[in-house]
């Protein structure tokens, strides 16, 4: 596993991640994360863990520059800032289709949190290159208007207590067109916290792009 610090250009802003490369990936899957968190998060570093053993390159990367998350924690200004979100990560997509080494690869997103709505905008905006979508604990209704636009099959992953987000997958659910699916992972909060939910989310995540990543 060759595995990389990076430094991805998005518009105006050049952000920091971590490139991981097995030797014969099957595709490579972007994280978008959510509000708050970076590159570093320990939930996502276990869930791109699993993604390598079964054979996919991951990039982890802050969607915020150093700057301009200072900023976010003191006044929360680009938290909420879907579409600033999504147009850096299909920046990050645009980025892995330049590189040698993932310019082949159908791409994958993760999103969780405030991350899924900026991961399906990306899908519907790059809808060559984007092969699958997992949401964990995601606000997919941040998508908005884009919703009806994505393409790539999408998994909707919500803790089976968190009623609050569960509504709102639901409601973006229906506006879906492409092949999509919701599963509540039991006794699971928000965060996956609880013994046993955190892996149950890796194994779905697993076979949902293992699934869609097929050679065609």
């Amino acid at each position: 596993m060759n595995v990389q610090d990076v430094l991805v250009p998005c518009g105006d802003a050049v952000l920091e991640g971590i490139l991981a490369l097995p030797t014969e990936p099957r595709g490579v899957i972007a994280f978008a994360h959510g509000s708050g968190s970076s590159r570093f998060s320990p939930r996502n570093q276990m869930l791109a863990a699993a993604l390598q053993e079964a054979g996919f390159a991951t990039l982890l990367f802050d969607l915020l520059s150093a700057d301009e998350n200072e900023r976010d924690v003191e006044t929360g200004l680009y938290r909420f800032d879907i579409p600033l979100l999504a147009q850096r990560l299909t920046g990050a997509i645009d980025w892995l289709a330049a590189l040698p080494t993932t310019g082949s690869l159908g791409v994958g997103l993760f999103g969780a949190s405030t991350g899924a709505g900026a991961a399906l905008i990306a899908g519907a905006t790059r809808p060559a290159r984007v092969r699958a979508i997992v949401s964990r604990g995601g606000r997919p209704d941040l998508a908005d208007d884009a919703l009806p636009r994505v393409r790539a099959p999408t998994l909707l992953i919500v803790g089976e207590e968190d009623t609050e987000v569960i509504e709102l997958n639901r409601m973006a659910a229906r506006h879906l067109t492409c092949n999509h699916r919701i599963i509540l992972v039991p006794r699971a909060t928000h965060l996956f916290e609880e013994p046993g939910t955190l892996e149950e989310v890796a194994r779905l995540t697993t076979a949902w792009f293992m699934i869609h990543f097929l050679p065609t």
